[in-house]
């Protein structure tokens, strides 16, 4: 094949639509292979900040983009007629869910759109794109055989589903396996091919709908299981029982205990939001997936109890959640990082606001935010904040944190992160 040659000599083009957190650590490993990169972006500031040979991922470092860009391996554009030069194409665009819970995949049409547009003989398209099984071979194979192409004759295409860990400093693009599964088994090898020069272990699987469905098991893992520990964590609350001594000591068993760790809900690009795929895919063949749905409720659940826990511990105390002033420290989905996607601390405050209390927030890694109805800008995290905040909510737990001050200062503190190792009457547990 013509193509898998050009790939192994390095004398391909290629394009990654979409430079967030997936695609912009892809393009800058495809770049150090030696791959030509454009990265096309719709966000003018993402394509303007690559130009200026700066970083805004926290995974990829300022001097690994300014050394690609300098060496002509890495250039960005919002402009999609960039597609006409390429011979491969990776699509990494969001894919959130409606209101009504169900997929929408609007990003990848478009994008397929554009690339049907400048589609040419032996082009190789990757989705990364996290979806439902059937996306590929449904919706984009029919959009590119309309021009009167044959996959895995006329072109190539394939899905190989993003793996990223965002702050993650021992797992990231190179280093964790690539999972491939091509629309026709010279699509798979293609796929491969591209991969295989900038990922330490490409893992072909037989098919498209194989390989979408492998993201939404991983991720659908961790959600049914973090549903899990978070009713034990309501149920051990009713039994006056430490959960997290529960988990503590239930670790200790070397074989079939995997442990897990209860919190304020789920946050981030992924585990949020992937296992609603599936469990939608599954009721149009009739299926109903109840472990998923009710891992999503009992998760989806999780900000209004840390709320209720706030108001009890005030309550307590001879205070009323009406009028208390609480400070939220981290607004972040995870610990030591700026991405605050579908973080559950946003619910948390906007139930706080809705009861009356006064809500400000420290995260050093998110200076200030905009979410739905919420505006705000973060608070240097100091002794005199702390004092004066009835209620301290630890809901993200940045390793920058003080943890010694806010003891020795706060007056009441929700610890929803067992952080605080401390045992102290001011500091309630989750």
């Amino acid at each position: 094949m013509d193509l898998i040659k050009k790939i192994k000599e390095r004398k391909v083009r290629s394009a990654v639509i979409g430079l967030g957190y997936v695609g912009l650590p892809l393009a800058v490993e495809f770049a150090k292979a030696g791959i030509e990169v454009v990265g096309i972006d719709l966000d003018a500031s993402k394509v303007d900040a690559i130009r200026r040979k700066k970083s805004y991922i926290q995974d990829v470092s300022s001097s690994e983009v300014a050394d690609l860009v300098s060496r002509g391996l890495l250039s960005a554009t919002t402009a999609y007629t960039a597609l006409s030069g390429v011979d491969t194409v990776n699509i990494c665009v969001p894919t959130p869910l409606r209101k009504t819970k169900e997929p929408d995949i609007s990003y990848i049409v478009q994008s397929a759109e554009q690339i049907a547009r400048y589609l040419k003989k032996g082009q190789l398209i990757i989705l990364e794109s996290t979806t439902y099984p059937g996306t590929t071979e449904e919706v984009l194979l029919p959009m590119f055989e309309a021009k009167g192409f044959k996959a895995g004759r006329d072109f190539y295409l394939a899905f190989s589903p993003e793996r990223v860990d965002p702050g993650n400093r021992k797992y990231q693009t190179r280093n964790i396996p690539k999972v491939v599964g091509g629309v026709t088994p010279a699509c798979t090898a293609a796929a491969r091919a591209l991969y295989e020069q900038a990922v330490d272990t490409v893992y072909p699987v037989s098919s498209t709908r194989v390989a979408e469905t492998v993201k939404l098991l991983e991720n659908t893992f961790r959600s049914v299981n973090i549903g899990l520990v978070n009713e034990l964590a309501l149920m051990c609350h009713k039994m006056d029982i430490d959960v997290w001594e529960v988990i503590d000591a239930a670790r200790t068993k070397p074989f079939g205990f995997m442990a897990f760790y209860p919190g304020p809900g789920l946050g981030g690009h992924c585990i949020p939001i992937d296992p609603l795929y599936l469990s939608w895919k599954a009721r149009v063949y009739g299926f109903e997936a109840r472990f998923i749905e009710l891992a999503a409720q009992v998760n989806g659940a999780m900000p209004e109890y840390v709320v209720a826990r706030v108001a009890d511990a005030l309550n307590a105390r001879g205070k009323s959640i009406q009028g208390a002033r609480i400070l939220i420290l981290g607004v972040a989905y995870k610990k030591n990082v700026g991405d605050y996607r579908e973080s559950p601390a946003f619910d948390v405050m906007e139930e706080l606001l809705h009861k009356g209390a006064k809500v400000a927030y420290s995260d050093p890694f998110v200076p200030s935010f905009e979410h739905m109805q919420l505006k705000m800008k973060s608070s240097r995290l100091a002794p005199a904040m702390l004092k004066r905040a009835d209620c301290v909510v630890i809901v993200t737990d940045h390793d920058c944190f003080d943890h010694q001050m806010i003891v020795k200062h706060a007056r009441l503190i929700v610890d929803t992160r067992h952080a605080v190792k401390v045992r102290s009457p001011k500091v309630v547990k989750l």
